[in-house]
């Protein structure tokens, strides 16, 4: 595994990292304790040590479930983690969020996101792709300024909602954000148009969320594979798009995909290798896939001379 430091923080974190939305049961799949508890396992094994979760990913079910994980498989470890969640989006049922910026209500998430993770603090805690008015918000950066003061955030950062979102980017080291989380893969790279020249001007970290394009690099479907309405790739992707991307994916493994390499490690490489991105953070349904994921870090593909490298 190689670690990278996030932007101007302290944080060495793993290049690969694991996403959790998954765990909040919006992607075709329930999850029990037990599981969880072997993924993490397997993070540990692999050098993992990077956890991106919301509490809106379910009811902070993806942080019960983290939670619940560390302190049974890794007691007193808690330092031995780097652990971002994110604030905004309140989860109201199945595929449906409240919006949630208030002052109060925010106070009120990091308190429910603590006790749900277990721990009293976070490492990084994220503005959710709100609108520019709501990371406006009268006393919002002053807030979590202070939650940092409290011992209960480290670090702040933001996941913007659109991959040109130069307002809140640029904003950052303003606000005292030190990271940008945003979605960027082989199909979309709107973020190569300004954000990352803006990220590198800053020295900002930069996560890049749904690298494998919500499974469709991950080289697991063919053309011609859809998928049912209650996971989010049904209500929310484009049908005539997704075939098109699964027959291009059809072709990179067909045309470019070097030997002995799959085709989700590739795509997780081909994310690292650019100099402003500081780490992927895919998703993963089993113990084989966090194994896989972790191993595109291996693959020969990533810059070993990127500028936020701290050792391999």
């Amino acid at each position: 595994m190689k670690y990278r430091r996030l932007g101007t923080t302290d944080l060495c974190i793993s290049v690969v990292g694991m996403g959790t939305w998954q765990f909040g049961g919006e992607w075709g799949k329930d999850f029990d304790q037990a599981e969880v508890n072997d993924m993490f396992v397997a993070a540990r094994e692999t050098g993992i040590n990077f956890i991106d979760t919301a509490e809106c990913y379910g009811d902070h079910l993806s942080e019960q479930f983290i939670g619940r994980a560390l302190k049974k498989k890794f007691p007193g470890e808690r330092e031995s983690w780097i652990l971002a969640t994110k604030f905004g989006h309140k989860f109201h049922e199945a595929f449906e969020r409240d919006v949630v910026y208030d002052l109060d209500g925010v106070r009120k998430q990091l308190e429910d996101s603590l006790r749900a993770l277990q721990t009293d603090y976070v490492d990084l805690y994220q503005f959710h792709s709100g609108p520019d008015e709501k990371f406006d918000t009268d006393g919002l950066w002053e807030m979590l300024g202070r939650f940092k003061e409290e011992g209960k955030v480290r670090h702040l950062g933001i996941s913007i909602g659109s991959n040109r979102n130069t307002y809140q980017t640029g904003k950052s080291v303003q606000v005292d954000s030190e990271s940008i989380q945003v979605v960027y893969n082989y199909f979309e790279r709107g973020p190569e148009e300004e954000v990352f020249g803006i990220c590198q001007d800053q020295d900002l970290g930069v996560l890049a969320r749904v690298p494998l394009a919500s499974g469709l690099l991950s080289g697991k479907y063919a053309p011609g594979t859809t998928f049912d309405s209650d996971e989010v790739r049904g209500r929310w992707g484009k049908k005539d798009q997704q075939q098109e991307r699964l027959r291009e994916v059809e072709r990179l493994v067909r045309e470019e995909l070097p030997e002995g390499i799959s085709m989700a490690q590739w795509a997780l490489s081909w994310c690292l290798k650019h100099p402003a991105v500081t780490a992927v953070i895919p998703g993963c349904k089993t113990v084989e896939q966090v194994k896989s994921n972790a191993a595109a870090s291996e693959t020969g593909l990533v810059l070993d001379n990127h500028p936020q490298t701290i050792q391999s």
